[in-house]
C-alpha cells in the first residue's frame, strides 16, 4: 500500500481525542489515514472532521482541521493518506 504524506499535527487535545491537522492535501471524511511520530504508529478511517467548530465532509492543501483520532497522537507527527 502506498502511502502520501498529506500533513502534520500541530497540536493535540488528549481530553476530546481531537488532533489539529495542518493539510498539504486534500482530505475526505471516509479516506484512510495512517499517522506516524517517533512512539505514534496507527491507521484510522477518518469519521469526523471540523473547521472552525463546523463539521466539514472535504477539506483541502492549506485547511487547517480538526480531526478526531482513534489514539493518542502527538504534536508534530505526520498523517499520510493510505492509498490502494
Amino acid at each position: 500500500m502506498e502511502e502520501k504524506l498529506i500533513g502534520k499535527i500541530t497540536h493535540y487535545y488528549d481530553k476530546i481525542n481531537v488532533a489539529i491537522v495542518e493539510l498539504k492535501a486534500t482530505l475526505k471524511v471516509g479516506d484512510k489515514i495512517h499517522i506516524k511520530g517517533h512512539s505514534t504508529d496507527f491507521e484510522q478511517i477518518v469519521s469526523s472532521m471540523q473547521i472552525e467548530h463546523q463539521n466539514i465532509e472535504t477539506a483541502k492543501k492549506g485547511d487547517i482541521i480538526g480531526l478526531q483520532v482513534e489514539q493518542k497522537a502527538k504534536e508534530g507527527d505526520e498523517v499520510y493518506l493510505a492509498q490502494e
